[in-house]
């Protein structure tokens, strides 16, 4: 980190409600409202020390409609700095014990909000459910694909309730998984608000036009989202130019089936994926397809595709 971005860091956080901020941040990607709830303080105020602090690199912002989300930096020096910051700020502070029993109130009401929304929805998923094989037997055949290597940067393809980054996370460095609709990003931040996923993030976006630089990932993944686009192929190209040199996606899907009523009940929009298909797609972007898996289910079968970057193939 240039001398200059050092200075402007440490200026930023040089002050007791900047760093409680970024202990808070740290523990959990929280909006404007929360902070203000937690710390005891006026919005304006509240706001100027986190403006100062994205200005400095030490916390990023992400906004989501009408709400911004705020938390630690996760990449880079100024991720360094900030996560040395906050674990010296004293854990034993009065005034910062309060805060994080405030901070486990705020956890505890969006997991409340999150489970209210699965509950009057999660009936539609299990009729799809009920079709095919269980989310277990699917994880076990990614890892497999997977093999044992450790992953430095993850993205997550309409991440829905943050299920995959879950099961990934204890293999990677950073994750983020995208997905346009707030009530499952709800529940993907309720699932994901815990110490040991401090390293993962989710985000609002639109999973076709992304807001990161090509070749930023080592791993992508995409998990029952083809069928919902009006241009499947489109997205597995996006998917492709986000990979690192030899980064790998992995595509999960319905293989071809004839369940009409998951069009017209559950917007899918194709009825699954040929082998042969998904291959001619991985190879148009620019990739070597690598293994692909039949997890046969009581009437559909899902599909898992991979393929990966050639070492010193870059996206530019």
């Amino acid at each position: 980190m240039p001398m200059a971005d050092l200075v402007l860091a440490l200026k930023a956080a040089s002050d007791e409600t900047r760093l409680k901020l970024l202990a808070l941040c740290r523990r959990s990607e929280l909006t404007v409202s929360e902070l203000v709830w937690i710390l005891g303080q006026s919005q304006p105020r509240v706001s100027r020390h986190l403006k100062l602090l994205c200005d400095a690199g030490l916390l990023e912002r992400a906004r989501e409609g009408a709400w911004v989300y705020y938390r630690l930096s996760l990449d880079g020096a100024h991720a360094v700095l900030a996560s040395a910051l906050d674990d010296l700020i004293e854990q034993g502070d009065p005034d910062l014990a309060t805060e994080l029993v405030r901070l486990d109130n705020v956890r505890q009401q969006r997991a409340s909000r999150a489970q209210d929304y699965f509950s009057r929805n999660a009936a539609r998923w299990d009729e799809v459910r009920k079709l095919h094989v269980s989310e277990r037997e699917v994880e076990t055949a990614l890892h497999a694909v997977l093999g044992t290597d450790d992953i430095d940067d993850m993205l997550d393809l309409g991440t829905g309730t943050g299920r995959l980054l879950s099961v990934l996370s204890g293999r990677v460095e950073r994750a983020v998984g995208v997905d346009l609709n707030p009530e499952m990003l709800s529940i993907a931040r309720a699932a994901l608000d815990t110490p040991e996923h401090q390293h993962v993030q989710v985000r609002q976006g639109d999973i076709l036009r992304l807001p990161f630089a090509p070749g930023s990932f080592d791993l992508v993944t995409a998990h029952q989202v083809l069928h919902f686009m009006d241009e499947p192929r489109q997205l597995v190209a996006i998917a492709a130019s986000m990979l690192r040199s030899g980064g790998r996606l992995v595509v999960v899907d319905f293989l071809p089936h004839t369940q009409e009523d998951l069009r017209t009940e559950h917007a899918h929009r194709r009825l699954g994926f040929g082998d042969d298909e998904i291959r001619a797609w991985f190879t148009e972007a620019g990739l070597t397809p690598e293994h692909t898996l039949h997890l046969p289910g009581r009437t559909l079968t899902v599909g898992l595709w991979s393929a990966t970057r050639a070492a010193g193939d870059q996206e530019a």
